[in-house]
């Protein structure tokens, strides 16, 4: 039986999810189809505009991406506060550029109009923004965005109509900041993983790619969440590392994982893992194997147990991965 999602998103516990979505049919997402010779490769353009265009309009950070043949891979922080600061105006416009809203959202943000609408209506019109305002700061309508928009365009070119993804999206709670950091590599790696490319630069449609091009410059990607200074302990205003520490940690981990075997990173560990108290081996681990070490949630001992009761689930799944990777008291 399927699990609620409601009781695998609990923004009191984390506001970074890891989501997954896989194709069901046999045509692919992207990539080139070996049975048919027919390219799809498009298609990833598809799926990374839409992605980062939904980043601009929810109340959504893009922390890290990985569109690959058959599913995606996305890391978001949800930032409540933001949309809750909204005016009506700016949630109505938001709404506005992915759904027509009502008739009279439409007057309401024509200022002519507006002043037409009878006392009655403009409740109804505040009602309709309150319940945007839910959804723009919503996962499960964030990624309904993104999977209807990509399902229609792919079955309006193949021609066909039904599914087109296996069903509702994974995800998967980030609880800690080892568990972001850990996910994020793993999505990144991606490409490197299923061997489409030898390095992270060279990781199309990857939130990796972007960071080092944007490097490059001495700058961090607008539409990618940003790295903030070490000194920065809350987990709810960023990712409190520097993105050379970070970039360095991937760049390390890939060239590891490209050798096909386990090895160590590095004679002396990146600041990201000392920090964290990770070794080496556990971080191959976590960045070769997340989705099959943490089910609904990821995180220290400590953290699990605290989502599985916020969230009333009868035990907290994970603990062992968690006690044996992450260093769990």
């Amino acid at each position: 039986m399927a699990t609620a999602r409601q009781t695998q998103v609990s923004l009191q516990d984390t506001p970074y999810y890891h989501c997954v979505t896989r194709c069901v049919r046999r045509s692919y997402l992207c990539g080139d189809d070996p049975l048919t010779g027919k390219s799809y490769e498009h298609r990833r353009d598809w799926v990374e505009e839409r992605l980062l265009l939904l980043g601009q309009i929810f109340a959504m950070e893009i922390c890290a991406f990985a569109v690959m043949s058959n599913h995606t891979h996305v890391v978001v922080r949800i930032d409540r506060e933001q949309a809750l600061a909204w005016s009506v105006e700016e949630v109505l416009q938001r709404w506005h550029r992915l759904h027509k809203g009502t008739l009279l959202t439409q007057q309401y943000l024509d200022t002519q109009q507006r002043k037409e609408l009878s006392d009655g209506q403009v409740e109804v019109v505040l009602r309709s923004a309150e319940q945007y305002r839910q959804r723009l700061y919503d996962l499960s309508w964030f990624m309904r965005d993104l999977n209807e928009y990509i399902a229609r365009q792919a079955n309006r070119e193949d021609r066909c109509t039904g599914r087109f993804w296996e069903g509702r999206f994974k995800s998967q709670a980030l609880l800690d900041e080892a568990a972001v950091l850990a996910c994020m590599a793993y999505v990144d790696l991606n490409p490197i993983r299923a061997q489409m490319a030898q390095t992270p630069e060279q990781s199309q449609h990857t939130s990796i790619q972007r960071r080092i091009k944007a490097a490059l410059q001495g700058k961090q990607p607008e539409e990618l969440a940003a790295f903030t200074a070490p000194e920065n302990d809350d987990m709810a205003k960023g990712l409190a590392y520097a993105i050379e520490d970070y970039l360095e940690l991937v760049e390390q981990t890939g060239r590891t994982l490209r050798q096909d075997k386990r090895g160590h990173i590095a004679e002396s560990l990146p600041p990201i893992l000392e920090r964290l108290n990770i070794t080496a081996e556990n971080w191959l681990t976590l960045t070769t194997e997340f989705e099959r070490q943490f089910r609904s949630a990821a995180g220290r001992e400590a953290s699990l147990r605290t989502f599985a009761a916020n969230t009333q689930h009868m035990r907290a799944a994970g603990i062992n991965s968690a006690r044996r990777l992450l260093n769990s008291a």
